[in-house]
């Protein structure tokens, strides 16, 4: 039977540049015995200039092959298909990141949906346009190296700037129309957004669902950055304000109900992205995450019967 949400597992901690760190991460997720491990290669001095570094490249094949899991990789949290200014060099990662992904067998590369001024109307279609260009050019390199791209909804830090919400970038996807595009749900950064802008979280959410075939899962208050400056990440934690990327249950976003309601794609993985900090609780996450996948599967299955 095929699976809706087929493999659920956790994001790698980035520390730095440093690959024995790397290998320590992924260590960590496949002793929780989770599914498949989301590389966090933004952070690990793999491309200069958007060319890739050769030695390290090698280094990090070597490390995946040691390990018997699934992977997809994390691209830049910088990615922005919209800035026409550094278009070329944000193009020239993605290339090079799918490279990567091609060389240690990742099916997924995580893209984060663009930013920019937010401007009036026919400046944002600009953006929109730009955004959906790239997407098909990258989109067609993928494909042809057996990767899906997953476009990611965020969530803006004012009112000056503009980002897609959840609906709008299932919009974009819909428009590029491409076999090797899909929409990536990170929830937290929904319910950030569309507190931000009084929209209807689950709305939207439902929305995206449809065309979407990678998950972010990470609890949170849905709070947007009213303050932005902390000493340290306890305390963001402890006013409850901001993307806090929690354990399941340390923050009120309503799990359960969403993946009573939500239609992703057949071969969706759910990936947690909760860090080392929260060793101690991964465990009981991943029981958690398997609990909400499921949900999904047992009424696709019903469904299809």
């Amino acid at each position: 039977m095929t699976k809706v949400i087929s493999h659920v597992g956790f994001s790698t901690t980035a520390r730095a540049g440093d690959l024995a760190t790397l290998e320590d991460s992924i260590r960590r997720i496949v002793d929780l015995g989770a599914d498949v491990a989301e590389l966090a290669l933004f952070g690990e001095d793999l491309i200069a200039g958007g060319r890739i570094i050769e030695s390290r490249a090698k280094r990090l094949v070597e490390i995946c092959a040691k390990f018997d899991i699934r992977y997809s990789v994390h691209g830049l949290i910088v990615s922005n298909f919209m800035d026409a200014a550094h278009l070329d060099w944000q193009k020239a990662v993605a290339k090079a990141m799918l490279e990567l992904c091609r060389r240690i067998g990742a099916d997924v590369l995580v893209q984060h949906s663009g930013q920019m001024p937010i401007g009036p109307r026919p400046m944002r279609e600009r953006y929109d346009a730009l955004e959906r260009e790239a997407l098909s050019e990258i989109a067609d390199i993928a494909g042809k190296a057996g990767v899906r791209v997953a476009l990611e909804n965020i969530f803006a830090v004012a009112d000056t700037e503009y980002r897609q919400t959840p609906s709008e970038v299932a919009e974009t996807v819909r428009a590029v129309n491409h076999p090797a595009l899909v929409g990536l749900i990170d929830f937290s950064h929904g319910y950030i957004e569309t507190t931000r802008i009084g929209a209807d979280f689950r709305a939207e959410i439902r929305a995206m669902a449809p065309v979407a075939g990678h998950l972010h899962v990470h609890d949170s208050f849905g709070r947007p950055y009213t303050m932005s400056k902390f000493y340290y990440t306890s305390e963001a934690i402890a006013l409850g304000i901001g993307d806090l990327h929690m354990p399941l249950g340390w923050g009120d976003l309503p799990f359960d109900a969403i993946f009573d309601e939500i239609d992703p794609l057949p071969g969706t993985a759910l990936i947690m992205e909760i860090g080392e900090r929260f060793e101690a609780e991964r465990a009981d996450c991943l029981a958690k995450a398997r609990d909400l996948a499921e949900r999904v599967n047992r009424r696709f299955a019903a469904d299809a019967a």
